[in-house]
């Protein structure tokens, strides 16, 4: 497990500072933030922190004025979140990559779940020991306080004789004695949701074959299926309690790219909420459990709202004391008047602070990155072009700092997913980017999500087409504005955005003069074939996506070779760099090893950079550092911005 110790946990927070060069050390925007995660207790009184020192990873408690209470130091653990249980408890949420001896299908990405107990200094691994299951966690615990003490719901792995399900468990925190609530044993359950005074109440169904979702609920003293739909793309889950604190809600969507939030009562019992909350967010009271409102990202604005308009004046509060800076909610107490937030601050980057109601106060907790500097943070402003087509193309320009913004060099920076999207804020990529004098473009392409579902599907069927030129059509605009040069231009990207390097040197050429991919498919009749290896053989709801937006029919579909880089090598005319971790479970390691051989089969110049022991999201401070550094050399040999 996780490592004590009492040393002084100031040490953690000595990074390296900028360097007294013109430009910033990469350090500073490639190692781990300084701060990962601020939590807050129950009561308001102690504050649980994730913290590095750029590689490693500790949990820091501290009373609220500032007292140590102790540490866990994770070392090299994916520590990915911790979760307050009560005062005296803290739940720390790690993952690992493994493969695991008896089950089918290649390495998978595993969450664990410790209890460490703040007065006895003790650790216990949440699920140990317990009978045909897994010691591993399918989501985050659902923490309920029953009789004064903190009991954890946690969802895990119970093996029947020919298949494992998913299984709630619950767990005392006091003793840690485990008991498996059985409700019914079956194959498709892939959420629960425990009410606060620790009785399940719904379950989430999934038939991933048939891509059909079902919301089955206890009435009484029995469970019955309260609704079903098709639902291709994906179970529609569960989402907490609605506004009374005992409905069930769920966001319901359909191909039409209609999106409803409901919450259920019972058989034929159900209640929509307004269609024009437009939410892409949920915020639940800490206590009750009640549904309080949400947030969404209107243009590049971040906007709470909230039922109770005290609510509302309290949060508009919060904001305004850090008026002209982008205010997230992050965490607070059970009565809500201490409340963490992260403040991005367009000259200043990210910290976490701490802000009392009853005092009216605000408390600065440290800088998200250490050794950031405001002059090593280069200026972002929002950008909106037409594509070739016609639509309109929205996305974030990062300018180098200090440099006349005519005929600079350019690198495209195009997001992952591919429905993800870029937003306003700290990026540290593109901000390390722009420190060595480029000029970073990341265009919100059409298939990005956040702009309504007819710019979503417009799309379908446009994965190396129509999302690619996109990009391109980007460069264009920047050029015909003299912004920027266009003989000096590379693309570079991770994930999908990995893919839309390599396509750029493949399906859309002469626009880079090289390209850099992180974890980008190539091959994408063998990316296929992976998804359905991990979902044993059968046909999978991240299929269905993946062949939606590449316009394909199934695996064996031709049109799948056509944009496939790595079908596509002997086109490639610039220098390539290919960087991918060994762990990665989403993007196979193999996808960069296939388009690797394919270039040098071609006789085309590609370098390769194998990142040992990492995963899809670069989560060890080491070979994220070591991506950054490796990517930003490759682009100032093949396209210096000086």
């Amino acid at each position: 497990m996780f490592k004590l110790f009492a040393a002084a946990i100031a040490a953690l927070f000595l990074v390296g500072a900028a360097s007294a060069a013109e430009k910033p050390d990469l350090a500073i925007y490639g190692r781990l933030p300084r701060i990962e995660g601020a939590t807050i207790s129950p009561d308001g009184s102690k504050l649980a922190l994730i913290v590095t020192d750029g590689e490693e990873r500790a949990l820091v408690l501290r009373t609220r004025e500032g007292e140590l209470l102790g540490g866990v130091k994770a070392a090299k653990t994916k520590l990915r979140d911790v979760i307050w249980a009560g005062e005296d408890h803290v739940i720390m949420i790690s993952s690992q990559t493994a493969e695991v001896f008896g089950l089918r299908g290649p390495a998978r990405e595993y969450l664990m779940a410790v209890d460490y107990n703040l007065t006895t200094r003790k650790q216990s691994l949440l699920l140990r020991g317990q009978k045909d299951s897994m010691n591993v966690v399918l989501d985050h615990p659902m923490i309920r306080m029953i009789n004064g003490q903190p009991v954890a719901f946690v969802e895990g792995v119970h093996f029947l004789p020919d298949y494992g399900v998913n299984m709630l468990f619950r767990v005392s925190l006091k003793d840690g004695h485990t008991r498996m609530l059985d409700f019914g044993a079956r194959d498709d359950v892939n959420s629960w949701l425990v009410n606060a005074a620790g009785e399940p109440v719904a379950q989430s169904l999934y038939d991933s074959e048939k891509g059909r979702w079902a919301l089955r609920m206890r009435i009484g003293s029995s469970w019955k299926i309260v609704d079903e739909a098709d639902a291709p793309m994906g179970s529609f889950g569960l989402y907490g309690f609605g506004r009374d604190g005992k409905s069930v809600l769920v966001w319901r969507g359909d191909d039409k790219g209609v999106s409803i939030l409901r919450e259920y009562r019972g058989v034929g019992q159900y209640e929509d909420l307004p269609e024009d909350l437009d939410l892409s967010g949920l915020l639940h009271d800490p206590d009750s459990l009640a549904l309080l409102g949400g947030y969404t990202l209107k243009g590049d604005d971040l906007v709470y709202t909230f039922f109770d308009p005290a609510s509302q004046k309290t949060w508009n509060s919060v904001a305004k004391a850090f008026e002209g800076d982008r205010v997230s909610l992050q965490s607070w107490s059970k009565n809500r008047r201490q409340v963490v937030v992260l403040v991005d601050s367009a000259t200043s980057g990210p910290a976490y602070a701490l802000v009392d109601l009853d005092a009216k106060n605000a408390t600065w907790l440290g800088d998200v990155y250490g050794g950031l500097t405001k002059a090593a943070i280069s200026p972002v402003r929002p950008i909106r072009y037409k594509a070739a087509d016609g639509l309109e193309i929205s996305g974030y320009l990062t300018l180098p700092k200090g440099r006349d913004p005519k005929n600079l060099p350019l690198i495209v920076l195009p997001h992952g997913g591919p429905e993800g999207r870029d937003t306003p804020g700290f990026d540290w990529w593109s901000q390390a980017l722009a420190s060595r004098g480029y000029a970073v473009l990341q265009p919100n392409f059409r298939g990005s999500e956040g702009f309504g579902w007819d710019f979503v599907k417009a799309g379908f069927g446009e994965w190396g087409k129509k999302m690619q030129t996109d990009l391109s059509d980007g460069v264009r605009d920047l050029v015909k504005q003299g912004i920027v040069d266009p003989k000096r231009v590379c693309i570079v990207g991770a994930s999908y955005g990995g893919y839309a390097a390599l396509a750029g040197a493949t399906l859309d050429p002469g626009v880079y003069r090289c390209a850099v991919s992180v974890a980008g498919p190539s091959d994408l009749r063998k990316m296929l074939l992976s998804v359905r290896e991990a979902n044993n053989g059968d046909m999978s709801a991240a299929q269905r996506y993946w062949l939606r937006f590449m316009g394909a029919d199934g695996i064996k579909d031709p049109d799948l070779i056509a944009i496939s880089p790595a079908k596509l090598a002997d086109r490639v005319e610039i220098p390539i760099m290919l960087i991918h971790g060994k762990d990665d479970t989403v993007v196979r390691y193999d996808q960069s090893v296939a388009m690797a051989d394919a270039l040098r089969k071609a006789g085309k110049p590609v370098e390769f950079v194998t990142l040992n022991g990492e995963d899809h999201w670069l989560s060890s401070g080491a070979t994220r550092l070591k991506m950054l550094t490796e990517a930003v050399a490759f682009v100032e040999k093949h396209n210096p911005p000086d």
